[in-house]
């Protein structure tokens, strides 16, 4: 793949996924939560569910969002070695991108549809679930292999972290846009139409088809990649040690961040905290606390970087727990805006991560085996991360929702079970090793 030069095409470059990663904030932070009334406020609910009612079974619909979760994370490893393997006279990530949007859109359209508003039933269920399984897959059949391309498209570490940091500042961007401006939106507009106000934005996945420049990969192309099958691959990437210890870091920390991003909207709305302040105050600092984060990873290494964050991180979660048991007035408003610009030392870097490691671990193998299987790291991070956000959004957020008899539930509890996650992976980075400690420290 020819490498992209410059910082400009650099950045433009990790503006792509922002659109699709949209998608999917529409779909786990708002749609799925719009087919139960649980967890809402009276005043929101004609606006933020489907139809003011129950749509699906909940116990049926938890196993389903779980099953979605964890398919999606299985099926990413065959998909991942499709798109290392993949051979056509327009190489192998192109065609891989473009399937998986096509996909991804047409799964988002189907999860607007109501196939009956009577009332909550299993044909609601059932097809939901389905549709959330297909999303989930051609959301995450895109993103691996646009990810995998982190490896291939820029040569030196530099490159690779400017394009993993303006990747999670764009994160920031969009998340901004999912949890303030479509909150706004949803003050006097159903969810429905909100999300389709937001499809638009899936057109950036279109940057990495023109900006891709890669020769056939047939078999008698003049580019010769050495790739391996399946089973080879899956060995490659369990036998590296300290990828393997970063998945279990990895898996609670974004149990930690998913859950609380999954079940935002009933827990603001629920313990009467101002979304839109909090969120301001949370993602807009954003771009220049990643500066301190990236001098601490330049001065001290990834290791100390990452440990901030998520200190950082698990502080924001305790303290917005402790606002969900005051009293309205002045001061519960005011410590829910530092509870937000506390976050805000810590949530780029969250996402940043997730770009970083595995992109770095992929590059070091191929510069020692010769070999390109970078979408598999990705792939087996995602299946980590998909059990992690299953159990988070599928089974712990549906049984703190509670139901239509009793409403309120535990959803008070979420940060807190939240901030505890994320002091877990605290704990287990002291197995990281020392090649992820030191990373990006520079030589004195």
């Amino acid at each position: 793949m020819k490498k992209i030069k410059g910082k400009g095409k650099v950045m433009l470059y990790a503006v792509s996924g922002m659109g699709v990663n949209m998608l999917n904030l529409m779909v786990g932070s708002y749609l799925c939560s719009a087919l139960l009334i649980g967890g809402f406020g009276k005043d929101v609910i004609p606006f933020q569910t489907y139809a003011q009612r129950d749509l699906i079974i909940p116990a049926v619909w938890a196993i389903f969002a779980l099953a979605a979760k964890i398919l999606d994370g299985i099926i990413d490893i065959p998909m991942a070695s499709l798109t290392d393997r993949l051979k056509t006279r327009w190489g192998r990530r192109r065609p891989s991108i473009l399937i998986g949007l096509v996909m991804t859109v047409a799964a988002y359209l189907l999860f607007l549809v109501i196939p009956d508003a009577g009332g909550a039933s299993m044909l609601n269920t059932v097809y939901y679930g389905i549709v959330l399984c297909v999303f989930y897959c051609s959301y995450t059949l895109t993103m691996v292999t646009y990810y995998a391309t982190y490896t291939e498209i820029v040569e030196t570490t530099e490159e690779r972290n400017l394009l993993s940091n303006v990747k999670s500042v764009c994160d920031i961007v969009y998340f901004i846009l999912g949890y303030v401006v479509v909150r706004m939106l949803l003050n006097g507009i159903n969810v429905r139409t909100v999300a389709l106000m937001v499809l638009p934005m899936s057109l950036t996945m279109l940057i990495p088809i023109f900006m891709i420049k890669e020769k056939s990969s047939l078999a008698d192309a003049d580019e010769a990649v050495e790739t391996v099958n399946l089973v080879k691959s899956l060995r490659l990437t369990f036998k590296n040690k300290p990828f393997i210890i970063w998945m279990l870091v990895y898996s609670f920390m974004t149990f930690g961040v998913q859950l609380f991003l999954g079940g935002i909207n009933e827990y603001f709305s629920y313990v009467g905290m101002n979304m839109i302040f909090v969120m301001m105050s949370a993602f807009a600092p954003v771009p220049f606390t990643l500066i301190i984060y990236n001098r601490i990873i330049k001065k001290h290494g990834f290791g100390a970087a990452f440990r901030y964050v998520l200190v950082v991180y698990s502080v924001s979660m305790a303290l917005m727990g402790l606002v969900g048991f005051m009293e309205q007035g002045i001061a519960k408003t005011i410590l829910s805006i530092v509870s937000g610009l506390v976050g805000s030392f810590a949530i780029g870097a969250l996402f940043a991560v997730a770009y970083a490691v595995p992109s770095q671990l992929a590059a070091d193998e191929e510069k020692k085996t010769g070999i390109s299987n970078s979408a598999m790291y990705f792939a087996v991070q995602g299946l980590f991360a998909g059990i992690a956000t299953g159990i988070g959004t599928g089974i712990v957020l549906t049984a703190l929702k509670g139901s239509e008899s009793n409403p309120t539930g535990a959803i008070r509890y979420m940060t807190l079970i939240c901030a505890a996650a994320c002091v877990a992976a605290l704990v287990f980075t002291k197995l990281l090793p020392e090649s992820i400690i030191d990373m990006g420290k520079k030589e004195s």
